[in-house]
């Protein structure tokens, strides 16, 4: 089991998807992801302390798919094909750790969005490592996907 920064049990008024809502997300999740005994090492082993540049870019990226806002410019697959050691159970933790904050925060319908979305990134980055679809993320014809 990953240690994770406790959730409070009284739900937050659900926010609106904006930059902010978006920040607040991007900082909670990866402030878990930092603490996680799995997950934490193989970002910090990737990032060398770079938390604060590597924030701004999560916070860019997220806007980008969530808002339409194209604040951010990089190549996602390539930086992550690059990481060492990574395996089926850091996805996994990463999805399951997505979801959460994501329940938390959000309405219904925009953490579904946004899972959606981690979801594709995740079978993606998950098809380029193992050369097939985790079994842990719903299949695309599940997401009204084809």
């Amino acid at each position: 089991m990953t240690q994770q920064t406790p959730l409070p049990d009284s739900p937050v008024s659900h926010l609106p998807p904006s930059v902010e809502s978006i920040t607040r997300l991007v900082h909670g999740f990866y402030g878990d992801v930092r603490q996680d005994p799995l997950l934490g090492p193989v970002f910090e082993k990737a990032l060398h302390g770079q938390w604060d540049t590597h924030l701004q870019r999560l916070v860019d990226f997220w806007s980008t798919v969530a808002l339409g806002t194209r604040s951010f410019k990089g190549d996602v697959f390539g930086k992550h094909m690059a990481l060492e050691g990574v395996t089926p159970a850091h996805f996994a933790a990463w999805v399951g750790l997505w979801q959460q904050h994501t329940r938390r925060l959000f309405a219904p319908e925009v953490a579904h969005s946004l899972q959606v979305a981690a979801h594709g990134i995740a079978r993606n980055l998950f098809r380029g490592y193992f050369g097939s679809d985790p079994a842990f993320v719903p299949p695309r014809s599940e997401h009204g996907g084809d």
